[in-house]
């Protein structure tokens, strides 16, 4: 018998998939470490890309759908703002597999180390 999800599961995936969506294209990461250091106009962040003030646009929307980003408004101007609660979500999911990945390490090493007194 397959368990269903319960509905605060079935929300909390739906985050997760929004969240690494967003963050699985190279451009919205970059823009994401950008807003790590302060807000910034959509002009501001199409400097270092070699794309439109448009497709710029399309990326940051992406990343306020996902929670990521916020944007508030300032006389003519749109800042963007990064959301570190969004990153704690992702950080708190990938914690919860962190002990697995220690243990690996360590059951690895106690094997490496067992070859090696093996050998000598």
């Amino acid at each position: 018998m397959v368990e269903q999800p319960t509905p605060v599961e079935n929300r909390e995936a739906l985050v997760l998939n929004s969240l690494f969506s967003a963050l699985a294209d190279p451009t919205r990461r970059a823009i994401v470490h950008r807003l790590a250091r302060g807000e910034a106009t959509i002009g501001e962040l199409v400097v270092p890309f070699s794309m439109s003030f448009q497709a710029v646009s399309k990326h940051v929307q992406v990343l306020e759908h996902a929670g990521l980003v916020t944007r508030s408004r300032r006389a003519q101007q749109r800042p963007c703002r990064l959301r570190p609660d969004a990153l704690a979500t992702v950080a708190t999911w990938l914690g919860d597999y962190r002990e697995l990945w220690e243990s690996s390490f360590d059951r690895l090493e106690q094997h490496l180390s067992t070859k090696e007194q093996a050998h000598d």
